[in-house]
């Protein structure tokens, strides 16, 4: 059974079919590429997958669960998490608590708890400290724990936003555009952290990408969108050499 599979998904804003018949397939365990020029309806597909917007077509199986129309934090409950094109940080906290938001998920403690101070609230804090900078370690972020989110250099706010995602315990990653400001050092250490979550969290990651040499070089599957609809699928390299990707792009 595949792990996300999403058919004839679609969506339209004052009378614009934004996404027609989008459809995908992705198993467990698969880096794969969402391409297109821009305004392809990329954003669109990832804000319908994680209840951003509700589709007005079709249906979103994540492992053989039907999530369709559910809202954002109750897909993210079941297992998607997500980072931005645009960074989204809680900047004025620190890159410890940053990740921390992520972990409330699974660790809980009442409002009155938190509030008196009750050996609970200690007992879960001090979980969610062990696991954040645990996370944090893997990024090589740790030593940077106590700094502002706002004070990391660009590159490593990437790093922390996927850190963030990673504390929900998702079963599907999704990435929108994250070599985006990049430069070539910082987009090669990028391409290697996605691999490493992959391999280490055994994480299954949908990528939407405009750097073709990243897309290339870490994505398994990819499929090409245009004017909100698919142009077509399959093996990368297939894809990469297909007609239509080319004019679409050259077209962008």
């Amino acid at each position: 059974m595949a792990l996300l599979e999403v058919k004839n998904l679609g969506i339209s804003f004052g009378g614009l079919r934004a996404v027609d018949g989008f459809h995908v397939t992705i198993e467990q365990g698969q880096l794969y590429g969402l391409i297109g020029p821009n305004g392809a309806g990329k954003t669109t597909v990832f804000n319908l997958l994680t209840g951003v917007y509700k589709p007005d077509t079709g249906s979103i199986f994540l492992d053989g669960h039907d999530i369709t129309g559910k809202k954002t934090i109750d897909i993210n409950k079941a297992g998607i998490a997500r980072t931005f094109q645009n960074i989204r940080l809680f900047k004025e906290l620190s890159v410890l608590d940053n990740v921390k938001v992520g972990l409330h998920n699974g660790h809980h403690y009442s409002a009155i708890e938190g509030i008196m101070r009750l050996p609970r609230y200690y007992k879960v804090e001090k979980e969610m400290n062990e696991t954040a900078m645990k996370l944090l370690k893997v990024f090589d972020l740790d030593k940077e724990c106590d700094y502002l989110a706002s004070n990391l250099p660009y590159g490593k706010q990437r790093k922390l936003e996927i850190a963030r995602a990673l504390a929900t315990e998702p079963k599907l990653l999704l990435l929108d555009e994250p070599a985006a400001g990049m430069n070539p050092n910082e987009t090669k250490e990028l391409m290697d952290t996605i691999r490493f979550v992959r391999d280490q969290f055994h994480m299954t990651i949908l990528l939407i990408e405009h750097d073709m040499k990243l897309v290339s070089g870490i994505c398994e599957k990819l499929t090409v969108l245009n004017f909100g609809q698919v142009l077509t699928q399959g093996d990368t390299s297939t894809v990469l050499n297909d007609p239509q990707v080319i004019t679409a792009y050259l077209g962008e």
